[in-house]
């Protein structure tokens, strides 16, 4: 059984692809590998290194062993601190610049990496290249890497909204800005600039790099993207929506914080719904394993008016009211106004939804960490609107007008020359041209029970750049899209796995991603255990992330080894 999803793909066509890809038939170019390299200066950096507009305020090597990634020593590196297109706001009268640290390795790769932050920014993360739970980062991989705050300071979240540039740089143009510089600071570092060129990131750090891939192609040779929010204005509209219909049926009442949005869907009610998910689809692929692999099929066998026991009394937990039903089925079915009409994706069910990370995103950062309602109010929003949603996040949210409030996301104003619209999301996004021209590949990863940005957005997305290029995207870009796995990880799911070595082997060798080995973080794993494995799983479960629109279906063997299951339709 198919969805819409998949009938609008030329599904022979892609399979056939993909086939083809794998067996080294692309007809694109192929980039040549990176060469390694050696640290030749560091601490002459922070007064030897000049480029325009930049400031380098401290250069120093870090000893091996000084960071860790799961356990593992990172190697000897130069840190290099600093800041970009400092300036005085004529808006609010802050100062603004892009503060960014890179990290260079003394055994260098050959290799540069732009890593993408998550949240609304504001803070330099470490730049190790860290893209979720993995065994080996980037920069214990040999690649140069850099982190940045985007444009702005966490004191400066989210009212930098006010100022026009800093909007700007936090949406692309600090992605533009900064890569240019650290090109250079890696060749005044090695002698040379880097061979191969990547960016990558989760969340907001998946959109930025989604953004890159649009904006700045000819820049960077692979793009990894997780969980990636490239329509976030619209993603964070929806939650709003999502928080209205959740109120409706909330069983605990007052004013935040007693006012409590998950009160509407509990975790026992939630199990009973992933229950029955796994019910009807958990064998769709062949094995009985506590995932659902065929999403697709799942649309059809699974119905929550049908499948979910509907209460005569009160709520038990044994059961849903009618209402609740309702308001289920409207936020799953996504976010639109009082006319009908969509403003922004509907989402999949998936056996995902009982894990906790869910429900922080569908109850909590709607109202009361005010992550959603103030990023609308004060980023998103053209012109931005006043401080209040900061002072009640909860009635910001309850009261956002879908119909008058919800189209300002798309709006220009005065010195708000670009929208939200347009400053967050890839330019033309389903033209890839220059990406795919150019030699260049990208991987897109993303959990089915992701609480805040859709896989079915994310899915439409990739349908719509296939079908412009008559069906043969996969020759540049590959979507994998993960059973139970919530927003950046975490879930009952495979959720560790290496993108970026797949993404070198695809770029730099031609070996294309038939599958990506994962495996599920249980009990004593390295990088951090996820405490929503069952207990019934292997700690180290291993499954194959397939490409879309194959799907992992198991083919006989150990049920707890990515071995015994192929990618098929």
């Amino acid at each position: 059984m198919t969805s819409s999803l998949v009938r609008s793909v030329p599904v022979a066509l892609f399979v056939s692809l993909l086939s083809a890809c794998g067996g080294g038939d692309n007809p694109l170019p192929q980039l040549g590998a990176a060469t390694a390299g050696t640290l030749a200066s560091c601490a002459s950096l922070a007064t030897g290194f000049t480029f325009a507009n930049t400031t380098i305020t401290a250069a120093s090597v870090v000893a091996a062993g000084t960071l860790n990634n799961a356990g593992q020593p990172v190697g000897e590196h130069c840190l290099v601190t600093g800041h970009m297109n400092q300036r005085v706001s004529t808006v609010d009268g802050d100062t603004y610049a892009i503060g960014f640290e890179m990290r260079m390795p003394t055994a260098w790769s050959g290799r540069f990496l732009y890593q993408g932050n998550g949240g609304i920014d504001g803070r330099v993360a470490t730049a190790d290249g860290s893209f979720g739970r993995v065994i080996e980062n980037g920069l214990q991989k040999g690649f140069a890497v850099i982190s940045s705050d985007a444009g702005h300071t966490n004191a400066q979240n989210p009212l930098f909204g006010v100022d026009p540039q800093a909007r700007l740089d936090y949406g692309y143009q600090a992605v533009g800005t900064l890569t240019p510089m650290a090109k250079a600071l890696i060749a005044a570092a090695y002698g040379r600039g880097p061979d191969r060129s990547y960016i990558g990131g989760t969340s907001n750090g998946g959109r930025h790099t989604m953004v890159a891939a649009s904006r700045y192609a000819t820049e960077y040779d692979g793009f990894l993207a997780i969980s990636p929010g490239f329509n976030l204005p619209k993603a964070a509209v929806a939650q709003l929506y999502g928080a209205q219909q959740w109120a409706t049926v909330a069983t605990t009442t007052g004013v935040a914080p007693n006012f409590d949005l998950e009160s509407a869907l509990p975790q026992n009610e939630r199990s009973l719904i992933s229950q029955a998910i796994l019910a009807k689809c958990d064998a769709l692929d062949g094995a009985a394993d506590g995932l659902v692999q065929d999403v697709e099929a799942c649309r059809t066998a699974f119905n929550l008016a049908r499948d979910v026991p509907t209460c005569l009394g009160p709520r038990d937990g044994t059961c849903l009211s009618a209402a609740q039903k309702t308001v289920i089925a409207n936020v799953f079915a996504g976010a639109r106004n009082s006319a009908g009409q969509p403003l922004y994706s509907g989402w999949p069910y998936d056996p995902g939804i009982v894990h906790d990370g869910w429900a922080s995103w569908k109850f909590r950062n709607s109202v009361r960490g005010g992550r959603d309602p103030v990023a609308v109010a004060h980023i998103f929003t053209t012109p931005p609107m006043s401080t209040t949603a900061l002072a009640n996040t909860l009635d910001f949210a309850l009261n956002f007008d879908f119909d008058v409030d919800a189209p300002k996301i798309f709006a220009t104003s005065g010195i708000y020359t670009e929208s939200a619209m347009s400053f967050m999301t890839p330019l033309n996004p389903t033209n890839l041209d220059t990406l795919r021209e150019r030699g260049a590949k990208m991987i897109v990863v993303h959990g089915l029970s992701d609480g805040v940005f859709s896989v079915d957005d994310t899915t439409r997305w990739f349908n719509e750049a296939n079908q412009r290029v008559g069906g043969v995207i996969a020759d540049a870009v590959r979507l994998f899209r993960v059973p139970g796995m919530g927003h950046s990880g975490s879930g009952p799911s495979t959720d560790q796995f290496d993108g970026l070595d797949a993404l070198v082997a695809w770029v730099e060798s031609g070996v294309a991603p038939d599958r990506i080995e994962a495996t599920a973080r249980g009990a004593g794993n390295p990088a951090g255990a996820n405490g929503d494995v069952p207990v019934t799983w292997s700690a180290n479960r291993t499954r194959p992330l397939c490409p879309y629109p194959l799907v992992a279906r198991y083919t006989g063997g150990d049920v707890e080894r990515a071995s015994s299951f192929m990618c098929a339709m």
